[in-house]
């Protein structure tokens, strides 16, 4: 019983980077997002994107997950990338390449997540990877209606004085 505890708490351990790396791209996509999502919406209502995600979501989840992870292995290094190169002092290059980088990951890896999301998520190890996205996210708009919220009532109190 001891052992099997002690494995438990080292691959929890061993997971901790993962999970803060999950957390870190999460609260970035999430400020991102409000940016992006009129050109989501538009380019989602596309006939043509629509076909492509039917066509997509009839693939074997194989495929679908080839699909899906190529572009989504290019597109968050060059997150991480981008952020290196903004630390470096070049931020506009920065910039460039984290707004590219989020173009991709909301317009092509999202589309084709949708697309393929039932079959996707029959692999345990993605499901567990989504269901963390999930709950990061969760706390992400938690925290933002908190500080909405307490801003509000700071502006109201300033208001009265």
């Amino acid at each position: 019983m001891v052992v099997k505890r002690q494995r438990q708490s080292l691959w929890q351990f061993l997971l901790l980077p993962l999970r803060l790396v999950i957390a870190v791209l999460v609260i970035i996509s999430e400020i991102a997002r409000p940016v992006y999502r009129p050109l989501v919406n538009w380019f989602a209502s596309l006939s043509i994107v629509k076909h492509f995600g039917e066509f997509v979501g009839s693939l074997p989840r194989g495929i679908i997950l080839v699909l899906f992870v190529v572009p989504l292995a290019i597109a968050e290094p060059l997150k991480i990338y981008a952020l290196i190169i903004i630390a470096r002092g070049h931020v506009i290059s920065g910039l460039i390449i984290i707004a590219l980088a989020y173009l991709m990951s909301f317009l092509l890896v999202e589309r084709l997540f949708h697309a393929g999301r039932e079959k996707l998520l029959t692999y345990a190890w993605l499901r567990w990877i989504m269901d963390r996205v999930e709950i990061v996210r969760s706390w992400v708009g938690e925290l933002k209606e908190s500080v909405v919220m307490t801003m509000r009532a700071w502006l109201q109190r300033m208001g009265d004085s």
